[in-house]
């Protein structure tokens, strides 16, 4: 096996009170792709910087290859001094390394060279940044959510860059596909220690989900030992003394085994305040058109949303996503066509770039707008303190200044107040920006419960598949066409990747209008009868299986229920899972035979 390019060994790190890292080992072999993943606060961060040299350790020992060469991407770069892009670029470049990486990696990533550093928004940020750290082509890329503030196609060409690299990789990321798609191993810290498998990102979460069942088991065992023990020292042999003092200091030692024991952390708890039903028509916009200038943002696009409809709008930064939120939900005027909201329409909005929060406000401040203690969720009082416990914020943490915040903590801030405001249409600007796996998690239990509507700006691939009914994308020169299903289902329906420049994307279009323009001699395809049968049918088959999986459901809510009746339980159990697999089935169908009738109503 070759020796490691970097090696943490027994690292450990104490910012008051409980030890933030406690003995962490961290080995990176040549070319190795690992993912670092860990709740935030759990130090990944810090753990990522000392592995760079930059945060001196309490005790342990960092060792680099002699030779090696390391870059970090934090995950707010350090422009310096720097007047233009390139400059800041080229300031990584060694004697010996290639002065032409600079500009291609520049121009790649949709960049000038001219831009001033101080002057670019979050994407140009972090573009520019990761521009710096692959110019050298180094030993080791350390990786901090390299994927913030990126659309999908840079995401995409990320991906195809650093796979195409012999650099080693550690990367901390909240983006599931990035993850699943780069590693090839997973270390997870955990209450201040590593685990490591030498598997990717894919197995992570079931390997988590045994680890954690295990330490469940066997803190069960503890604890039946120490009632066992204690026990035996009531109504032991009181003559044998000896053994008696022996079996004494065993209980006190297991009683300080449990008491040390660092349980994981809890999980936020996302619910939404919800509003008075909606009515069933959400949004209907008919032939909307804005332009700025010269620039057509939105040409005369359409679509009908409604209650319980999760929206999914993607495409490149700068593409006009915000802008076709804002004429969607009222907040901008198209300069053609009509948008009509419906009846009783509660909106929330979640902000992808935090400019709402004050930054010299406290947590609890930015929670109640400076007005005492209590905070109005779904038009209720609660005590600001433990509302935001169900957002991971400790009590400790109130009178903490939004400024000091971490990424993930604003995120969850940002959260908090979109969520008390109650509401029957979410809107949500990026909202997985610095959250971490387990709050993505019940960020997308929550979506699913919420009975509202949802429209979701998002750049993640994951999530969007996880979430989303239909996305809309752009197809150049103002035109948005919206697909069915998640983002997956959009590619294979487009039958292409989104285009990283608005030039590039307008080019299949033109094609697919001359296509279109052009006489065909091939017979049209047609639905046939079983086909045209089925598409009518499954919807009211869907609508019947829905509502037995409820009624079975209630059934097997009933606690007692194993106990009082085993068959009925065992039965029931049974009807509901063939139920959930005649639903998937018919959904799939169903989805199947809409896309060919689109195709077809296309061609």
């Amino acid at each position: 096996m070759a020796p490691p390019l970097i090696q943490l060994k027994d690292i450990r790190l104490t910012f008051g009170g409980t030890p933030l890292l406690s003995g962490v080992e961290l080995n990176v072999a040549p070319s190795e792709r690992v993912c670092l993943i860990g709740r935030n606060g759990s130090g990944k961060s810090t753990l990522l910087k000392i592995a760079a040299g930059i945060v001196e350790p309490d005790s342990g020992t960092r060792f680099v290859q002699p030779g090696a060469t390391v870059r970090y991407l934090p995950q707010e770069p350090d422009f310096g001094a720097h007047k233009t892009t390139l400059a800041y670029v080229e300031s990584g470049l060694a004697p010996g390394d290639d002065q032409h990486q600079a500009r291609y990696l520049l121009e790649q990533l949709s960049l000038t060279g001219e831009e001033n550093p101080h002057d670019l928004s979050g994407g140009e940020a972090r573009r520019a940044a990761l521009a710096f750290v692959l110019a050298p082509s180094p030993d080791i890329l350390l990786l901090d959510e390299p994927t913030n503030h990126l659309d999908l196609a840079t995401i995409e060409w990320l991906e195809q860059e650093l796979d195409g690299r012999r650099s080693a990789l550690v990367i901390i990321s909240h983006d599931r596909r990035f993850l699943t798609n780069l590693s090839r191993s997973t270390a997870w810290l955990d209450r201040g220690r590593i685990k490591q498998i030498d598997r990717g990102f894919a197995s992570f979460e079931a390997w988590r989900d045994e680890v954690l069942a295990e330490e469940e088991r066997d803190q069960h065992k503890l604890d039946r030992k120490i009632v066992d023990e204690e026990h035996w020292l009531r109504h032991g042999v009181s003559g044998r003394r000896k053994r008696n003092v022996k079996r004494l200091a065993n209980l006190h030692a297991l009683r300080a085994q449990r008491r040390n024991y660092r349980g994981t952390a809890g999980s936020a708890n996302l619910a939404a305040s919800e509003a008075e039903q909606s009515g069933k028509l959400v949004i209907e916009a008919k032939g909307i058109t804005k332009a700025f200038g010269e620039r057509k943002i939105v040409e005369n696009f359409s679509t009908r949303i409604q209650r319980s409809d999760r929206l999914g709008i993607i495409g490149p930064n700068g593409a006009g996503k915000t802008t076709l939120v804002n004429l969607l939900t009222g907040g901008a005027e198209p300069d053609s066509g009509t948008v009509r909201l419906g009846a009783n329409l509660e909106i929330a909005t979640l902000d992808q770039h935090r400019e709402s929060l004050d930054p010299k406000s406290t947590l609890a401040e930015a929670l109640t707008g400076g007005r005492g203690d209590q905070i109005m969720v779904g038009g209720k009082p609660k005590h600001v303190v433990g509302y935001m416990k169900d957002f991971l914020f400790a009590q400790e943490q109130r009178g903490t200044p939004v400024e000091v915040l971490s990424g993930g903590e604003r995120g969850r801030l940002m959260l908090a107040r979109a969520l008390a405001k109650p509401s029957n249409l979410l809107v949500l600007d990026e909202p997985t920006n610095d959250l971490d796996l387990e709050t993505l998690d019940v960020l997308e239990e929550m979506l699913g419960d919420y009975e509202g509507t949802v429209i979701l700006i998002s750049h993640d691939r994951d999530f969007l598949d996880r979430v989303v009914t239909s996305v809309i994308a752009p197809e150049g020169s103002g035109k948005w066409i919206e697909y069915a299903g998640g983002y997956s289902d959009m590619l294979s329906q487009r039958g292409a990747d989104l285009k990283r420049e608005a030039a590039k994307a307008q080019a299949p279009v033109e094609k697919k209008e001359e296509r279109a323009a052009a006489p065909s001699s091939a017979p049209k395809r047609k639905l046939s009868f079983n086909e045209k049968h089925a598409l009518e049918t499954l919807p009211k088959k869907m609508e019947t299986l829905h509502a037995d999986i409820a009624r079975l459901q209630r059934v097997l809510d009933d606690p007692n229920l194993y106990a009082k009746d085993r068959k009925k339980f065992d039965d029931t159990s049974a009807a509901i899972a063939r139920a959930h697999e005649e639903l998937s089935a018919a959904e799939e169908r169903w989805l199947e035979l809409e896309m060919l009738r689109e195709e077809i109503e296309q061609a």
